[in-house]
């Protein structure tokens, strides 16, 4: 991972080019984020640059709504467990629903409740198109670049929030598996 900072920096002009380092809080994995969000912590105290945090799902709707003038976005992640991390942003960006975790079905009723579904994007919406088109939402092909997240619009967020006075914190949505089992085996061994 490094290596590709490295490179990023580079062809950002060289480390004395960077004036802040932008980092993905999630939602996602535990470890992935808490890997990701050290790193940048790390770089930014050794560097003497602010570290400034971004929403994954923000940056996924940028994207989706930077394809998809004057139409709300719906950006969906795969959150494994047969579960999606989903948020709704207005065509001007700003969140009509606050990222959340859900099943595929429930994010269909939440979707079918809206007057006009909004189009998808990102892995969630690629993994589960089939409830999502069910309701009425356009999602692009497979293959389609609007389904990753893009490192450009994760640094025009960073860019627009600014630096953040606390180090950035992880946006988990849900307990790591970790306390899921501790919790599953303290269960199993009461009964």
């Amino acid at each position: 991972m490094l290596d590709q900072v490295e490179r990023a920096a580079t062809a950002a002009g060289g480390w004395e080019a960077v004036d802040r380092i932008a980092v993905g809080l999630g939602p996602g994995s535990f470890t992935g984020l808490r890997i990701g969000i050290a790193t940048a912590r790390g770089l930014g105290a050794s560097l003497g640059l602010p570290v400034a945090g971004v929403c994954t799902l923000d940056a996924l709707g940028r994207g989706i709504l930077a394809r998809e003038e004057g139409h709300s976005a719906l950006a969906v992640l795969d959150a494994r467990r047969g579960e999606v991390f989903a948020a709704l942003y207005s065509p001007r960006g700003d969140r009509l629903w606050e990222p959340v975790v859900l099943s595929p079905a429930a994010l269909a009723e939440r979707v079918a409740a809206m007057d006009e579904p909004a189009p998808a994007a990102g892995s969630g919406a690629v993994r589960f198109r089939d409830e999502l088109v069910g309701c009425g939402v356009a999602v692009p092909d497979d293959a389609d670049p609007v389904h990753r997240v893009a490192a450009r619009h994760v640094c025009a967020l960073a860019a627009a929030f600014g630096s953040e006075p606390d180090p950035p914190e992880p946006i988990y949505l849900r307990p790591p598996d970790a306390e899921r089992w501790r919790e599953r085996d303290t269960s199993q061994r009461v009964e």
